[in-house]
């Protein structure tokens, strides 16, 4: 059947698959970070009100579960426009494989309904339940957002690393879809993308305080409202620093191709310098900064460790350079500039327990959000492209699997419709919620 779909398919119609399936991933993801760290500074704020009596951490709890709802509820549209096409659109990849990883996407089936349910009982209960009874509803959506990110990257991990099946003939037998699950890729990948998610989360809404700060609103409540986001990102982007680079170690020798890619890699060789900046031109990295001996190291922690190239795979087998060298060298730029960022504030912290007093710190601070989200997607561009032309890793290539009808494009331009709206809506009842007054979730607004 795979073979079927790819005389079919055109190239036309495997690009426009691929932009429409590049387009909902890349915004979706936004949105899931945000449910998935949310969660836990809105309960957290919750806790901290009713520990304390600060009467504006519950004002920020209000504040954030309205995000919260309104970005879930979002999020779900996104999500279920995902479902769809990965049925629409790969049908060569869910007709073969479909058995083999439908467990992760049938467990983040039932993490998103426990995130509904609670959601929904948080959000409308407020008022309706003891205080502390009602922070624990908020438990089971900040467990459930992470669960849902989990199975979701964990079959998404074994694109990257196929697992829990034997091909007999072309034909998947033997599925074992624990196996499958629990692939070599998943414990990283799923881990880094948890804590990009809690980065994306903590920096975005803090970002939105500091460029308040910036203005002149330096309360108490603007002041909580900045730290509490911005020290949870903080704290964790040193972790995902080191997360991230084990993951690019684990692709020496999982996916030597993709390494290749985003070092610009020609040759197989030892001594192999690492690349910092630079582009892939005429067959060779230009402009580049080069570490002597960089890449050897950080892959086997001595010079004469060898590291695969891209001549050791064949030509219509390697992804495309420069995306993916862009991608990770845009993604580790922003990362390592958020660390010191966060090491700022520490240092001011650990000195006079207030923030830094240069306002320099608070128009970074304001533009880390976005960094954020930019890191983010490069991060996914590295992933995703890297794993090319393969959607199956050394298993199915991406134009054996794409659905061979004419007129994919119709669908890529009635997608990126859809986001257009659904991007204007969320903007204009973001900026009604940052400027309307505060109050529990269920109440109207006057």
């Amino acid at each position: 059947m795979p073979h079927l779909l790819a005389a079919a398919a055109t190239p036309a119609d495997l690009f426009a698959a691929r932009e429409q399936m590049a387009l909902s991933l890349g915004w979706h993801i936004i949105l899931a970070c945000f449910g998935v760290g949310m969660p836990a500074l809105t309960v957290f704020a919750e806790w901290r009100g009713l520990r304390t009596g600060n009467d504006d951490y519950i004002r920020l709890a209000h504040r954030w579960a309205k995000v919260m709802g309104v970005l879930f509820a979002v999020g779900a549209v996104s999500g279920t426009i995902l479902s769809f096409e990965m049925g629409v659109l790969w049908p060569g990849l869910m007709s073969v494989y479909g058995q083999v990883i439908g467990l992760p996407f049938a467990l983040e089936g039932f993490a998103f309904f426990i995130e509904a349910v609670f959601l929904g009982i948080y959000l409308y209960a407020w008022d309706r339940l003891p205080p502390r009874r009602h922070v624990l509803t908020g438990l089971p959506v900040c467990v459930a957002g992470v669960a849902s990110a989990f199975f979701v990257v964990s079959a998404n991990s074994w694109m990257n690393q196929p697992r829990g099946f034997d091909l007999v003939n072309g034909t998947v037998t033997r599925v074992r879809p624990w196996a499958a699950m629990f692939n070599p890729a998943m414990p990283m990948e799923t881990l880094h993308m948890i804590l990009a998610a809690f980065m994306v989360a903590g920096f975005g809404v803090a970002s939105v305080y500091a460029a308040g700060m910036l203005r002149g609103r330096r309360d108490r409540y603007h002041r909580l409202g900045f730290l509490v986001p911005f020290v949870t990102a903080a704290v964790v982007t040193p972790f995902q620093i080191v997360v991230g680079d084990s993951l690019a170690r684990m692709l020496a020798s999982h996916q030597p191709p993709k390494l290749a890619a985003i070092e610009g890699l020609n040759h197989t060789g030892s001594h192999v310098p690492i690349s910092v900046g630079g582009v892939y031109l005429d067959g060779r990295m230009r402009y580049a900064l080069r570490v002597p001996d960089g890449l050897s190291l950080l892959v086997g922690y001595r010079p004469g460790t060898v590291v695969q190239g891209l001549d050791d795979v064949p030509p219509a087998d390697r992804p495309p350079i420069n995306p993916v060298h862009l991608g990770f060298q845009s993604m580790v730029a922003i990362g390592f500039g958020l660390l010191v960022l966060g090491a700022w504030f520490a240092l001011s912290w650990w000195r006079r327990r207030d923030l830094p007093r240069s306002r320099w710190f608070l128009r970074f601070a304001a533009v880390a959000g976005i960094a954020s989200v930019v890191a983010l997607e490069m991060g996914w561009v590295t992933t995703e492209v890297g794993r090319q032309p393969w959607i199956v890793w050394r298993h199915q290539r991406t134009a054996d699997a794409v659905n061979p009808a004419p007129g994919l494009w119709a669908g890529l331009v009635a997608v990126l419709l859809v986001y257009v709206v659904l991007t204007v809506a969320t903007v204009y009842v973001l900026n009604r919620l940052r400027t309307g007054p505060v109050g529990a979730p269920q109440e109207a607004e006057s």
